[in-house]
This record gives C-alpha cells, sequence and structure tokens, in this order.
C-alpha cells in the first residue's frame, strides 16, 4: 500500500464511512469480549520448548483449545 503524503488536512480525501449497524458493533465487541475472557492461553509460569517449531505449535493448540472452548459456549 503506498504511502501518501499531504501538504494540510484540506488536501486529504474524506474518511470511508464505515459506521455499521450499532447492533452489529456491539456483537462484534461480545464475541472479542468471550474470547478473551477466556484466560490466559498458559498457566503462570516458565516454559521451555526445545525449538521455536515446538513453541509455535504449543501456542496453536492453546488458541485452537481457547477458540472451541468459545465456540462451544456461544452455542
Amino acid at each position: 500500500m503506498p504511502v501518501r503524503r499531504y501538504r494540510s488536512v484540506e488536501e486529504m480525501p474524506d474518511p470511508d464511512d464505515r459506521r455499521s449497524d450499532p447492533s452489529e458493533t456491539l456483537r462484534r465487541m461480545a464475541d472479542l469480549n468471550r474470547f478473551v475472557a477466556g484466560g490466559p492461553l498458559f498457566r503462570p509460569g516458565v516454559h521451555r520448548y526445545r525449538s521455536i517449531e515446538e513453541a509455535n505449535e504449543a501456542r496453536d493448540a492453546a488458541e485452537a483449545q481457547r477458540a472451541q472452548r468459545v465456540a462451544r459456549n456461544e452455542s
């Protein structure tokens, strides 16, 4: 995406009107809140992995488990 520079605010184009239905915004906020309220991905403490690949796999598995919990609670 190219960077565009303007000499003044008057030269800038009007922003897109991205206001959506308030109920849709509220639904998105509720979805995000449910996802974040799932708690931390890992128990507190130090977690050691033999490689970055192993660490990535552990994080991916934890994120997938969280997403499944959120989906079950949503239904």
